[in-house]
C-alpha cells in the first residue's frame, strides 16, 4: 500500500497566510518525492496546478530537482512554466538543456517570450538554437529580437488573429476557430489589407452577434487605436489602460501591422515602470535583475554614484554652517532647531516631488501646467509653513525667548515654502529636458533643501538678532 504525501492533498491558496512557507514546503516535498523515485506522484500533483503555481514551486528546487520536475510537464506546460521564471532562472533552464531540447521548448512558446529568452542567450547559443528551428521561427525570433529594450517591439508578440474585410462573420468565426491554438488571443482579430496594413479590427463578441453573411468590413472598426513600435514601453501600457483594450496593435512606419501587446504584457509594463520609478525616487540606479538574484557588485553599482554626489552636494551645509559661526556662537539656541528647521523643508519638498512625479507618470498634469501648478503650491506651502510655525513659536519662546521665537518661526515658513517649491518644480525641469521626473524625487530635493534650509535659518537670524 503507497504511503499517502502530503502533496496529495495540497492546494495553493493565495490568501492561506504565509505563501513563501506554503512554497517552500510543497518544493522540499517534491525534492523528497523526487530522491525516491516516485515520479508519478509528483507528475500527477504539477499537472493538477496552476502554471504560475508550478513555476513557484521550481523556483524553490535546486537546480537538478527543478529540471527533472521539470519534465514530467508536457512540453506545451514547460513552455508556458518557462514564461513565468525570473530571467535567472530562465537562463539557467536554457543552460541544462541540449540543443535539439532548447530548440523544441523554444518551439513551443509564445513569440514574445521565445524573443526575450532568445536575447538572454549568448552568442554561440543563439547560432547553435537557429538552424534547429523552422524557417517561420527564425524570422519571427530575428525580427521581435531586433528591438530596442526600451520600445513598444520588445514587448510585442506577432502570434495574433488576422482576417480580410470581405469574409462573412460565419467565415470569419471558423478563420478564427483554425488560428485559436496558436494566437496570443482571439477574443480582437485584426484586419489587413494584401500590404499588411491594419485596416479595422474586430472584436469576437461582434461576430457571434452579426448575421451570418453580413461582412465583417461591416461590423469592423475602421479608426483603431494603435501604438508605433519604436514608441516607448510605457505608451502602450498607457493607451491599453486608457482604452481598456485587451491587445493593442503595433504598426510600423509604414503602418503594417508588425505584432500586438496584450494587456498582461501591459501590465508587466507598468509594474517595471513602477519599480523604475522607486528606485529612481531613492537615487537608486537601474538594477538589471531581481533584488534577490543581484550581485553585491550590482547593487554597489547601483547606489554608489549619488551617494557620493550627495555627499560632496552635503559639504554646502557645512559651509553654511561655517559661514556663521558668529551668529552660533552668540546664540547657541539656535542649533537646538537646526535638525527640525531642515528636516521640515526636507519633508515639504519630498511630499511636493512625489505628488509631481506621480501627476506627470499618469499623464493627469503636463509641463504646460507648471505656473498654476506653481502659483497653487505657494499658497499651500504657506499655509503649512504658517500652521508649522504656530505650532514651534512656543518652543522657541522656551529655548531662547522672543526674539528665538521669531526667527524660528519666519525661518520655518520660509523653509518649508521653499523645500515645496523646489519639491514641485524640480519634477517639472527634469521633464522639459527629456529626462524622468523620478530622478528629481526623494535624496535630491532633501539635499537641495538642506542647503538652502542652512543659509536662510542663520541668514534670518543675523538679521534679525542684529549680529
Amino acid at each position: 500500500m503507497t504511503r499517502p504525501t502530503p502533496l496529495a492533498e495540497f492546494r495553493f491558496d493565495p490568501d492561506g497566510g504565509d505563501d513563501y512557507i506554503d512554497v517552500r514546503f510543497v518544493a522540499l516535498e517534491i525534492a523528497r518525492l523526487l530522491g525516491e523515485g516516485d515520479t508519478r506522484a509528483v507528475a500527477e500533483f504539477l499537472e493538477s496546478q496552476e502554471i504560475a503555481d508550478v513555476a513557484a514551486y521550481l523556483e524553490e528546487l535546486d537546480t537538478e530537482r527543478g529540471m527533472q520536475a521539470m519534465r514530467l510537464l508536457p512540453l506545451h506546460d514547460q513552455a508556458e512554466v518557462i514564461g513565468y521564471l525570473r530571467p535567472a532562472s530562465q537562463l539557467t533552464v536554457a543552460q541544462q538543456m541540449g540543443r535539439r531540447e532548447l530548440a523544441r521548448l523554444m518551439g513551443a512558446m509564445s513569440h514574445d517570450e521565445r524573443a526575450d529568452l532568445f536575447k538572454q542567450l549568448d552568442e554561440d547559443v543563439q547560432e547553435a538554437i537557429l538552424p534547429a528551428l523552422s524557417q517561420a521561427e527564425r524570422e519571427d525570433l530575428r525580427r521581435l529580437a531586433a528591438w530596442d529594450e526600451a520600445t513598444v517591439g520588445s514587448v510585442m508578440t506577432s502570434d495574433y488573429a488576422t482576417l480580410r474585410a470581405e469574409m462573412t462573420s460565419s467565415e470569419a468565426l471558423e478563420a478564427l476557430r483554425g488560428q485559436a491554438l496558436d494566437a496570443e488571443t482571439i477574443y480582437t482579430a485584426y484586419i489587413v489589407d494584401e500590404g499588411r496594413r491594419l485596416t479595422g479590427v474586430v472584436s469576437l463578441r461582434d461576430l457571434l452577434v452579426a448575421r451570418p453573411r453580413q461582412k465583417v468590413a461591416e461590423v469592423m472598426d475602421r479608426e483603431p487605436v494603435y501604438v508605433r513600435a519604436e514608441a516607448e514601453q510605457e505608451e502602450a501600457a498607457r493607451i491599453i489602460a486608457r482604452y481598456d483594450l485587451i491587445a493593442l496593435p503595433v504598426l510600423d512606419a509604414e503602418d503594417r501591422l508588425v505584432g500586438i501587446v496584450t494587456a498582461d504584457d501591459a501590465m508587466d509594463v507598468a509594474a517595471e515602470e513602477v519599480t523604475e520609478d522607486f528606485y529612481k525616487g531613492s537615487t537608486v540606479g537601474p538594477i538589471e535583475t531581481s533584488v534577490k538574484d543581484a550581485t553585491i557588485a550590482m547593487l554597489y553599482k547601483a547606489r554608489i554614484y549619488w551617494l557620493v554626489l550627495l555627499v560632496f552636494g552635503n559639504i554646502f551645509s557645512g559651509a553654511g554652517i561655517a559661514a556663521f559661526e558668529d551668529t552660533i556662537a552668540a546664540h547657541l539656541s539656535l542649533l537646538f532647531f537646526l535638525p527640525l528647521l531642515i528636516a521640515s523643508g526636507g519633508n515639504a519638498g519630498t511630499q511636493s516631488a512625489t505628488l509631481m512625479v506621480r501627476a506627470l507618470a499618469t499623464g493627469d498634469v503636463r509641463p504646460v501646467d507648471f505656473g498654476k501648478l506653481l502659483a497653487r503650491e505657494g499658497v499651500i506651502a504657506l499655509a503649512l509653513g504658517l500652521t508649522m510655525a504656530v505650532a514651534v513659536a512656543g518652543i522657541g519662546v522656551w529655548r531662547g525667548g522672543p526674539e528665538i521665537a521669531l526667527v524660528v518661526a519666519l525661518a520655518m515658513v520660509s523653509i518649508v515654502v521653499m523645500g515645496a517649491l523646489i519639491g514641485m518644480s524640480l519634477p517639472f525641469i527634469f521633464a522639459r529636458l527629456d529626462r524622468d521626473p523620478a530622478a528629481a524625487s526623494g535624496p535630491l530635493v532633501t539635499s537641495l533643501a538642506d542647503v538652502l534650509g542652512v543659509l536662510m535659518y542663520f541668514g534670518i537670524a543675523t538679521v534679525l538678532l542684529d549680529i
